[in-house]
């Protein structure tokens, strides 16, 4: 098994972090640091990160969190701002949020510590399309619906034809749903500021097929078997 795998498989980030950790040489095989991504582990092997022993996860455990603004997708940071990974409390499970939502967003985030439905949900190749509610200033006209639909040039790409419909308008904000695949960083942030209606707040409310229904915000659930069958087969 190639040793980005085996990471990824003991819960501990997903199998591209993981290539980054031994890239940086945090990791070491029977204790020797190894530095290159083809190194390839067997079961009875003994890999440790940063001087700590990890294993594969007994037990796939996949979760669905309702994310509150304010929290961070990542374990650690150097502001010091608080991690999802707080938010759950399940001893001896590590816990990998399966894409990202940035700090002043809320809503919809999965994590689990399946390696392999990490890599395969998070992979470029791999669009699946997210839902967001978006409260904007000002109203849109039909001609920014259309340039939203159509696709927009932000940071040197165009992106893909996304739906979008005001759910309330108001002179002075409005409710809009936005729904994209590619989810490049702060996408639709990007999209609205580009067009003069800063968003004041963001929430994804749909990941494909799973919705965020009643769970309130901090709060998180395990996900139904036909959930997480789901996302094994899209």
């Amino acid at each position: 098994m190639r040793l980005s795998k085996y990471i990824a498989d003991c819960g501990v980030c997903s199998r591209r972090k993981a290539e980054d950790i031994i890239l940086a040489g945090r990791v070491s095989v029977n204790g020797a640091v190894v530095a290159e991504l083809g190194t390839k582990v067997a079961d009875d092997d003994i890999v440790s990160i940063d001087g700590v022993r990890i294993s594969p996860a007994a037990e796939f455990v996949y979760i669905m969190l309702n994310k509150p603004e304010g929290y961070i997708t990542t374990a650690l940071e150097q502001f010091g701002r608080p991690s999802v990974l707080d938010l759950i409390d399940i001893e001896g499970v590590r816990l990998v949020p399966v894409g990202r939502l940035d700090c002043a967003t809320s809503g919809l985030l999965i994590l689990t510590n399946d390696g392999d439905l990490v890599y395969k949900l998070t992979h470029p190749s791999h669009d699946i399309r997210k839902t967001y509610y978006a409260r904007i200033e000002g109203k849109l006209s039909e001609q920014e619906l259309e340039q939203i639909r159509n696709g927009m040039v932000i940071d040197g790409y165009k992106t893909s034809r996304t739906n979008v419909k005001v759910l309330k308008a108001g002179e002075e904000t409005s409710l809009v749903e936005v729904a994209i695949k590619e989810g490049r960083n702060r996408q639709v942030r990007k999209i609205f500021d580009q067009l003069e209606h800063r968003v004041k707040s963001l929430r994804r409310v749909a990941t494909g097929k799973l919705k965020l229904g009643e769970l309130k915000k901090g709060q998180w659930r395990n996900l139904t078997d036909e959930e997480v069958a789901y996302l094994k087969e899209i």
